[in-house]
């Protein structure tokens, strides 16, 4: 048997393994234990058969196991499906560098386009490759050839021979005796709902790990789109001046009028607007992060296309995006100024708190930029920007989002604003202890509605099963059990004040 087909094999086995271990932890959901044991055991597999391709962690390779195991950990710790959701997105980054770099990428050095690359063949070997694995990398002839295989697919064609005949028989022994009847009954009564359930979990789980494995390890996708990928269209320093001239000169406009409202304050706004400043901020700040957002791969794909046989074409190019850079500074700086502003009139959101933490990533994502891209190292930037975005999720683990909202509004209602004590009692369980910690300070309408969400939200209603087991969630519930009797007493009292 050829060594490919033997670790094609394996391949298939521990898919097989952890299509069931998938079944049996990740039903349950919302995921915490179960998850991390999960993407543990994924990772533990992927270095245990990189034996066998020992380039495919080489080097750098073995760091990017690290965040796989952080960022699956992190589902023990926090419960705020905004920080989950960020947690996915970067274990499907470190999962895709890490098979890029088994097909002899190179992560510190490669550009976007590459690790974008590494982002699309993950996927398509995640969905496709299986079927590559199953009809081309197994030699089946080579299998059957072996003797314990030989017997296996005995065996395998007798059970599929008996099917029938156990079908007749069964049934007219069934038919013959009420009694047997009753027994057959019993033993073959499935739940074909929950049977099919178990079958497409199962099924999926062991998919996209055979298919991921069989990349990491057998797959030349990398050097194949290598070979197809067609010549990289270019353009002169005059068609890529003009357009980021022209975007400068409109930034620069729209920053002389930024500089007048910030001088002018409250007063020039109203005056001039007819709004209320905190209406004049929250009307543009969502704007100005998406300007902010499209300028970097504005520049990045500008940096691309320009043509690079003239060094003054770079000293151009770097004076324009320079500048550039600069006027996105103060766009930047007016977008958490108008963003200040709303939250001193309506509180802190989760939709508030987390394009100002994007925006902060931008910022030294363009600092990078002019580190790495404007003094000719673009290769350097792709690691850079994700080391960052890796850094960002990290320090918002630390903050606790939610439990940072709480607190905030309580502050802003202690000044006399309105306590949304509705949005703040439906964050997750990050937020419950200090909410409990800072319901004696509330009106006693917003401690009626929120100590009555807090109980029926957090009041085990039995055993939690421990696949869901989550730290942030564990604390709520005794939080709640502990301080159940003031929380009922805030309930009822505002109940008896309707009255």
């Amino acid at each position: 048997m050829s060594e490919r087909t033997k670790v094609a094999l394996r391949i298939v086995a521990v898919a097989l393994v952890l299509g069931a271990l998938g079944d049996a932890l990740l039903r349950e959901i919302p995921w915490g234990l179960n998850f991390f044991l999960w993407v543990a055991a994924l990772t533990v597999v992927v270095y245990e058969l990189s034996s066998w391709r020992p380039e495919s962690l080489a080097g750098s390779g073995r760091w990017l196991l690290l965040p796989l195991f952080a960022f699956a950990a992190a589902f023990l710790w926090r419960d705020s499906l905004t920080l989950k959701l960020l947690n996915i997105l970067a274990l499907l980054v470190a999962f895709s560098l890490i098979l890029f770099h088994a097909q002899g990428g190179r992560v510190k050095v490669a550009g976007l386009t590459e690790y974008a690359l590494g982002g699309v063949i993950a996927g398509i070997n995640a969905a496709f490759a299986p079927f590559f694995l199953l009809l081309g990398d197994i030699q089946w002839k080579e299998v059957q050839s072996d003797r314990l295989s030989r017997r296996t697919f005995a065996v395998g064609r007798g059970v599929l021979l008996s099917l029938p005949l156990l079908l007749i028989f069964g049934g007219l022994l069934v038919a013959a005796d009420a009694v047997f009847k009753v027994i057959v009954t019993d033993i073959l009564r499935i739940n074909f709902d929950r049977l099919i359930l178990h079958a497409c979990v199962t099924g999926f789980c062991a998919w996209i790990a055979a298919g991921y494995l069989r990349g990491a390890l057998l797959g030349k996708d990398r050097d194949f789109a290598a070979r197809q990928a067609p010549a990289r269209p270019t353009l002169g320093i005059i068609e890529i001046g003009t357009v980021l001239a022209l975007l400068d000169l409109l930034f620069f406009a729209f920053v002389l009028v930024q500089l007048r409202y910030f001088f002018g304050g409250a007063a020039l706004v109203q005056a001039t607007m007819k709004l209320t400043y905190a209406e004049y901020a929250r009307r543009g700040f969502f704007e100005l992060v998406t300007v902010t957002a499209l300028a970097l791969p504005l520049l990045l794909f500008a940096h691309w296309l320009l043509r690079k046989d003239d060094p003054r074409a770079d000293l151009v190019f770097q004076f324009l995006a320079g500048g550039q850079l600069l006027l996105l500074a103060v766009i930047m700086v007016s977008a958490i100024q108008r963003m200040r502003l709303y939250q001193r009139e309506y509180g802190l959101t989760e939709q508030r708190l987390y394009p100002t933490a994007f925006m902060a990533w931008l910022a030294v994502v363009f600092v990078w930029f002019a580190l790495t891209v404007l003094r000719g190292h673009r290769e350097r930037f792709a690691f850079g920007a994700m080391m960052a975005g890796f850094v960002l999720v990290a320090t918002l683990h630390v903050l606790n989002p939610d439990a940072l909202i709480v607190r905030a509004n309580a502050a802003h209602a202690g000044q006399g604003h309105r306590f949304d004590a509705h949005y703040v009692s439906r964050l997750s369980a990050d937020a419950v202890p200090d909410l409990i910690a800072v319901l004696p300070r509330l009106a006693p309408s917003d401690q009626c509605i929120a100590a009555g969400e807090l109980l029926r939200s957090w009041s085990p209603a039995g055993e939690p099963d421990w696949r869901t087991w989550n730290y942030s969630r564990t604390r709520a519930v005794m939080a709640v059990q502990q301080n159940a009797t003031n929380l009922r007493q805030m309930t009822c009292s505002q109940e008896r004040a309707g009255q």
